[in-house]
């Protein structure tokens, strides 16, 4: 009988991982297609093939549910962004493509939900754009530190535009750009934004 406790705890623990798994992916689903206002509390269970009583046992409230699938999104986004490598502004721009194209319009719709939706959509929204903010840190952090401060916030806030999910929108949407051309023309501006300081570099040290 002892050697069966291990096992039965361990299965029971892997079921209830799985049913919360499930129902954060039926939480995803219904609140990235603009469904979430009306969804009920039966249907993302049924989605998820379980009881209402059991979405509540787990998560508490229609509301925990789906803080806990953005934390889980969050969690994702930065994990794939901090991925990029360094000082390579190709690779740093294959990365935020790679993302955009998966989680792109993800982005936008918290985005249109910030004054109509849960209150915690602000929030997470501002950690996400704070994450994007660190995110251009990083990868540029070695060239932007080379700068005095006011030419620093003048490029960072330059690649924070460039680099926003709003412009991959504009590219995609409104210019009907393929991938390539969009990865051609965005790693063009971001080595613009460098190119123009030092040739206002050189000038100043030009007798």
């Amino acid at each position: 009988m002892s050697d069966r406790r291990p096992y039965n705890k361990s299965a029971r623990a892997e079921s209830q991982q799985r049913t919360q798994q499930a129902l954060l992916d039926a939480a995803d689903e219904e609140f990235y297609a603009g469904r979430w206002q009306k969804t009920s509390l039966e249907a993302l269970a049924a989605r998820a093939g379980v009881t209402k009583q059991t979405l509540l046992r787990h998560f508490g409230s229609k509301e925990g549910l789906l803080l806990k699938a953005l934390i889980r999104s969050y969690s994702q986004v930065h994990d794939e962004r901090w991925s990029a490598p360094r000082d390579d502004v190709g690779a740093a721009v294959d990365n935020l493509l790679d993302h955009y194209e998966a989680w792109g319009a993800r982005s936008l719709r918290i985005g249109a939900w910030l004054h109509e939706g849960p209150p915690l959509l602000a929030k997470l929204s501002q950690a996400a754009r704070q994450v994007h903010y660190e995110w251009v840190e990083y990868v540029f952090g070695s060239w932007l530190a080379d700068l005095d401060e006011q030419a620093r916030e003048r490029r960072r806030a330059a690649l924070i535009a460039l680099c926003d999910v709003q412009t991959w929108w504009l590219f995609v949407n409104d210019l009907g750009l393929k991938r390539a051309e969009i990865r051609a023309t965005l790693i063009d501006m971001i080595e613009g934004v460098f190119r123009e300081q030092r040739e206002h570099d050189a000038g100043e040290r030009t007798p």
